[in-house]
């Protein structure tokens, strides 16, 4: 049981989680475990990861609900990439409960930087903001998200840093049109992977709805500032320097478990 001044740091911390999500569409859960372990203290990993997952997927349904208001989802398109990505989603968490993760970690933080490359190199493109589902790019869509899906089940994360550069080589839509689109998904990658850990009992129900809570005001205030940034290379390159800077601290934890 967390004591009062651990549930006051949840709120905070959700509120973080919420901004990041709302801004960039990311960086929501990866940002959750390692605050609700070094923060607020829990004192489980893996209870981290499976309370974390629960709040994210709220929070990342908050801020599809303000994206939804601002008409920035290609809901057709976000439906296909969650839909495969929570078969992969399923089987990601269920390896991560029963896996030491560290050496797939610092691989994994070796792919973030690669992306974090790639979309500063795309930055001044626009992307067309017609972008839709169509025969042509449906097998690609369904293949990004089966892949960050299982990322996503498998480190406990929402998916946010694979998931809109993933809509974005797939379709081609706008950064701002990734952004809310990718929180169909990660609200979809959440639930699974929270649901996979609740059947195991490392869900922490308290602290997730504190967590909620706080996210929610994040959640609205990251958006806010997302459709003010929107329209040039600004949000890109405020992604990619999220990137680099998560990546940075992955390598660092994950280097030092070796």
């Amino acid at each position: 049981m967390l004591d009062p001044l651990q549930y006051v740091l949840g709120a905070l911390s959700g509120g973080l989680v919420g901004f990041s999500l709302g801004l960039v569409g990311g960086g929501g859960s990866i940002l959750a475990v390692p605050l609700m372990v070094y923060l607020v203290g829990v004192p489980s990993p893996h209870m981290a990861i499976g309370t974390s997952a629960l709040a994210v997927a709220a929070n990342a349904a908050t801020g599809l609900a303000s994206h939804a208001r601002a008409h920035t989802v290609k809901w057709r398109c976000g439906a296909v990439y969650a839909a495969a990505g929570i078969v992969g989603a399923l089987i990601g968490s269920t390896a991560g409960k029963a896996f030491d993760g560290h050496k797939l970690l610092f691989l994994f933080a070796l792919v973030m930087v690669a992306v974090g490359v790639l979309m500063l190199r795309g930055r001044k493109a626009g992307g067309m903001p017609g972008a839709h589902l169509s025969r042509e790019n449906a097998p690609k869509i369904m293949g990004y998200g089966f892949g960050t899906g299982a990322f996503s089940g498998f480190f406990g994360i929402g998916g946010g840093f694979l998931i809109v550069p993933g809509l974005r080589l797939s379709t081609d839509m706008p950064m701002i049109n990734a952004v809310g689109t990718s929180l169909v998904a990660v609200t979809a990658f959440g639930l699974t992977t929270a649901a996979n850990y609740a059947w195991s009992g490392l869900v922490d129900w308290p602290l997730a709805g504190i967590f909620i809570v706080g996210g929610v005001a994040g959640g609205v205030l990251g958006t806010m500032l997302a459709r003010r940034l929107s329209g040039s290379g600004t949000l890109t390159t405020v992604f990619a320097i999220l990137i680099f800077v998560v990546a940075a601290y992955m390598l660092w934890k994950s280097a030092a478990a070796l």
